[in-house]
């Protein structure tokens, strides 16, 4: 008997209107345990190199993992996974919410999505059932009035709805894919994928519970769970959300500033997890969302999601969209030079009605307005908006801007990278990584990170590994999940040596693990989460039946980032694209702890070979080794047709 999975993927042909149930047998789900491993099983089984990725060739692979909607916390989690359209790589992202507990409830793990409709339509999935349906209708509008039509039409308040907005439509390159008007797939474009094949929505509804191999260790876990979920960093994470680091960030010299150029912002207080607590939050009693202002994920005791909502005044702000997490506070914050903590949230709504990354557009408006006051941008050029650091009305109109490609708008819609390129201004000011902007975690204060940025296939991304404080000053508080992990000699801060690569390199193939089993880094993971790797061993062993070991799961997580690399070398993207900013090397920071502090491009290079052969990886190019794609059971990527055998070295 299968446990945790259906064993039916859907397979979804736009063009020809023509749908498919696949049965993987159990040893597929074992090879990629789900989520983002199994859609690159598709996208480099099925996928030509070098589609244009808003072309009906490029395919995109929707999946949860065999966890999910299993009744504990941390597993109601989906990856899609395509050509990226801002970055021409790997495309991943990762949201969670009620709809991927959903999908699996209605009977799929996967869905395959080819080809491109003629008019708009929606998937629509019940009860193992599939079907596509008209959304002519649905076409244009915001995606709370999506929910509402899409609601109406099938007479059903319960059913769960994938999305995407206005910017999806227009194929703005970092459009994103939400669900809940407030989950959001934001990194990568996805939603201009989705868009790009008029697909509107995938809705979701169905009632079959997954099977496990032995519940009772499941509420086990959910009994020690309950138990030291008080006190914990979790607790504060679900009462203050990812906001709680602007102030630990502002300490440190860490919090990326006017476009990096300082670690530190004076108006760091206005815009902090505790402002936010006492002025935006507003919950609405229903079953998802408690009186403090706080949203969950199905099956989940955190709560970590912001509820904002604001009325009257400059801005109002519908608590249907949510609020704002750390990275956009800081992105269309501090980023930006912006201390006005309700024109962010405005930007934050906008950004989920329209489906749009908050993370590349705040980055994009800022190093626009860093080009601005460099004297590169004038008014003539961004029509007429003033925009200096800091100017928070010209920050929130250009959101929307970019949402309907408007003007100005539509040259940000491609993302700060190709705007430079479009414009020949402001190369030299780019906080970008593969094309892709830098999150909000600075490699100046995290120095392994930074290498991960760079050499994360899909670009850069703070959810891709364990941060450096945790092998550092904070190895005592977390050793015991650590050194289940093998990981045992904690280094000092901004260390960048063979021991702090191997930290980033294996804690990095952890994650990578759970981003294919489609778990949240707040409950499962190697640090401060609520569950250590122990307790993910048992939870995947309770669910699956099978017999795992945590060296078994570290290699799903590095066969997935064997996959990317391979994915990428196809598309000649390789060592030379793992890249950070030449501003990090060149340009030292102002202000703070963090003042004259600047990267060291000899120890940078050192690092990134010693991840290389750590990883098996070609030194020379950054490509996985022919031993290393067989030890990982990857050798059809080697004799397949389909790509160079010549890049692949002994």
């Amino acid at each position: 008997m299968s446990y945790g999975y259906n064993g039916r993927v859907l397979h979804v042909n736009l063009s020809t209107k023509v749908l498919q149930v696949e049965k993987p047998p159990e040893n597929f789900y074992r090879t990629y345990m789900g989520g983002s491993a199994l859609n690159l099983h598709y996208l480099l089984k099925y996928m030509l190199p070098g589609v244009d990725p808003l072309g009906p060739d490029n395919i995109l692979a929707i999946s949860v993992g065999i966890t999910t909607g299993a009744p504990i916390s941390g597993q109601s989690r989906a990856t899609a996974s395509a050509k990226s359209p801002l970055t021409g790589a790997i495309g991943d992202s990762q949201c969670g919410g009620f709809w991927p507990a959903k999908l699996k409830f209605a009977g799929f793990d996967s869905i395959v999505i080819r080809g491109k409709a003629v008019e708009p339509v929606y998937l629509w999935i019940h009860d193992g059932e599939a079907e596509l349906r008209d959304a002519s209708q649905l076409w244009g509008k915001i995606t709370g009035d999506v929910e509402s039509a899409i609601k109406s039409e099938l007479k059903d308040s319960d059913i769960e709805i994938l999305q995407i907005g206005p910017a999806g439509e227009k194929m703005v390159l970092f459009a994103s894919i939400l669900n809940m008007c407030n989950r959001a797939m934001g990194r990568t474009g996805m939603g201009a994928v989705m868009g790009s094949k008029k697909l509107k929505a995938i809705v979701v509804k169905g009632n079959k519970k997954i099977s496990m191999a032995d519940p009772e260790s499941i509420k086990e876990l959910v009994r020690l769970g309950t138990k030291i979920f008080p006190g914990s960093i979790v607790e504060a994470i679900g009462k203050y959300g990812t906001p709680g680091n602007i102030a630990s960030h502002q300490a440190l010299g860490g919090l990326p500033s006017f476009n990096y150029k300082s670690g530190v912002f004076d108006g760091w207080k206005r815009i902090d997890a505790n402002t936010i607590y006492e002025t935006l939050l507003k919950g609405r009693e229903n079953k998802k969302q408690d009186k403090e202002g706080r949203d969950t994920c199905y099956g989940c005791i955190i709560r970590c999601k912001r509820v904002a909502e604001i009325k009257g005044g400059q801005y109002e702000v519908d608590s249907r969209y949510g609020g704002p997490e750390y990275e956009t506070i800081a992105m269309l914050g501090s980023y930006c030079g912006i201390d006005n903590l309700e024109a962010i949230a405005k930007a934050n709504e906008i950004c989920n009605k329209y489906g749009i990354d908050t993370m590349s557009c705040g980055a994009t408006i800022a190093w626009a307005m860093d080009a601005f006051e460099s004297g590169l941008l004038n008014l003539q050029d961004t029509d007429g908006l003033s925009l200096e650091f800091g100017n928070a009305q010209s920050m929130v109109t250009l959101v929307e801007m970019i949402g309907k490609r408007e003007g100005f708008g539509g040259i940000l819609a491609e993302g700060s990278a190709r705007a430079a390129e479009y414009l020949r201004k402001g190369d030299e000011l780019l906080i970008t990584c593969k094309g892709q902007e830098i999150p909000a975690h600075m490699p100046h204060v995290k120095r392994s990170l930074g290498l991960i940025y760079a050499v994360n296939p899909f670009g850069a991304d703070h959810q891709s590994c364990d941060h450096d404080p945790s092998y550092e000053d904070g190895f005592e508080t977390f050793k015991k999940k650590l050194m289940y992990l093998n990981l045992t000699k904690p280094q000092p801060p901004q260390s960048l040596n063979a021991e702090k690569v191997n930290f980033a390199r294996i804690t990095q193939h952890f994650f990578s693990m759970m981003d294919s089993l489609c778990l949240c880094q707040f409950v499962w993971g190697p640090s401060f989460q609520l569950y250590g790797p122990q307790e993910t061993l048992k939870m995947i062993q309770a669910v699956s039946g099978w017999n795992v070991t945590i060296d078994e799961l570290l290699e799903v997580g590095e066969r997935r980032l064997n996959m990317m690399r391979v994915f990428n070398a196809r598309e000649n993207i390789n060592r030379k694209h793992d890249k950070l900013p030449k501003r990090f090397f060149k340009r030292a920071l102002k202000g703070g702890p963090t003042d004259g502090w600047k990267l060291d491009e000899k120890n940078y290079e050192e690092a990134l070979n010693e991840y290389y052969r750590q990883s098996g990886w070609s030194v020379k190019t950054g490509i996985p080794r022919r031993s290393t794609l067989k030890r990982l059971g990857l050798e059809w990527l080697i004799d397949s047709s389909m790509y160079k055998c010549e890049i692949y070295e002994e």
